[in-house]
């Protein structure tokens, strides 16, 4: 008995619905396609206007000689005593500590608190009381930073920093740096919560067979196992805290026109976005190009950073997952 022949266009499907696939298919590429483009374009801009302005400082224009005190620019200005590019000084080393500095107070504050947090969503609070406080603690997430801004402003430099210490006024980095870490609370605890929720109760159940302590089945058997997530966390957040603007430019207290460089978290500051913001807001027409294509300049050594925490992040993740 021969067997049945199958015909190709029976396997193929209606013709309606292979059109109607790609055409969807065809949606998707486009979509894919353009956010590609745009990347690109975004990264060649900033490519672009920061080699002009670095072009400037080498060969100088006669409009920003004109600017200048002292009638002399060049590449030395890049590394000067001030943030100030009305004056041609461009000194990035003072919006880069800054920005540091910034960080470093934000994570410590958001590192051990939203960390805290997962850990007691994930393996001590109940199903019900979990159900509650993930929800409140990701809409806590979208509170705008404006607000966290001017909370910092209002509230965390008068009644914090400054009762803390005598030398600080209203507005500091140290107050900044505060504001950003409550604003990536949220960010830390919902990451690590997800990675320490997809370790398999195994573990969990093995550590508690051999005797172990929620706390160290918690902290020896669960944090090790999530690590991967955990450091995605802290590295998503860290990026966060770095490209963060209203708050840094409403608490620091900064001018993106004109900052002088500190080394002490109870000084005022411009960090490298919150100079961008200050420095982009008073553009109107009376700052010189080459002033205004150092705003392109910060934008990229600002991607460099982040790119290069993404990087080492995904190799630090590649190298320690855990498949289970």
């Amino acid at each position: 008995m021969t067997a049945p022949v199958l015909d190709q266009n029976l396997l193929a499907g209606n013709p309606k619905r292979r059109n109607k696939e790609k055409t969807v298919g065809a949606i998707f590429t486009v979509a894919a396609g353009l956010s590609l483009v745009v990347s690109l374009l975004i990264v060649g801009s900033l490519v672009f206007k920061a080699g002009s302005f670095l072009g400037d400082l080498i060969n100088p224009p006669e409009d920003a000689l004109a600017e200048t005190r002292d009638g002399m620019i060049s590449l030395s200005n890049l590394w000067s005593e001030q943030w100030a590019p009305r004056f041609m000084q461009f000194d990035i080393k003072t919006l880069l500590v800054a920005s540091i500095i910034v960080t470093i107070v934000a994570m410590a504050v958001a590192g051990p608190i939203g960390l805290g947090a997962a850990i007691y969503l994930s393996e001590y609070a109940s199903p019900r009381v979990r159900r509650i406080l993930k929800p409140v603690l990701e809409v806590l997430a979208g509170i705008p930073s404006v607000v966290l801004g001017f909370f910092a402003l209002r509230w965390i430099g008068p009644n914090v920093v400054a009762n803390m210490f005598e030398s600080a006024g209203n507005q500091s980095l140290l107050a900044a740096g505060l504001g950003v870490g409550l604003l990536t609370i949220p960010l830390v605890a919902s990451i690590s919560e997800d990675a320490m929720r997809s370790v398999p109760n195994a573990l969990r159940e093995a550590s508690a067979g051999l005797g172990a302590r929620k706390f160290t089945t918690s902290t020896k058997i669960v944090l090790p196992a999530a690590v991967s997530g955990l450091v995605a966390a802290f590295i998503v957040a860290t990026s966060r805290a770095i490209g963060e603007t209203m708050v840094v430019f409403l608490a620091a207290g900064g001018s993106g026109n004109s900052a002088q460089f500190t080394l002490s978290p109870l000084d005022r500051g411009a960090t490298m976005t919150a100079a961008m913001a200050s420095q982009a807001s008073g553009t109107d027409g009376t700052i010189v190009e080459t002033a205004f294509n150092s705003l392109f300049f910060v934008g990229a050594v600002l991607f460099v950073i982040t790119l290069t925490l993404n990087v080492i992040a995904d190799r630090f993740v590649r190298r320690v997952r855990q498949q289970y």
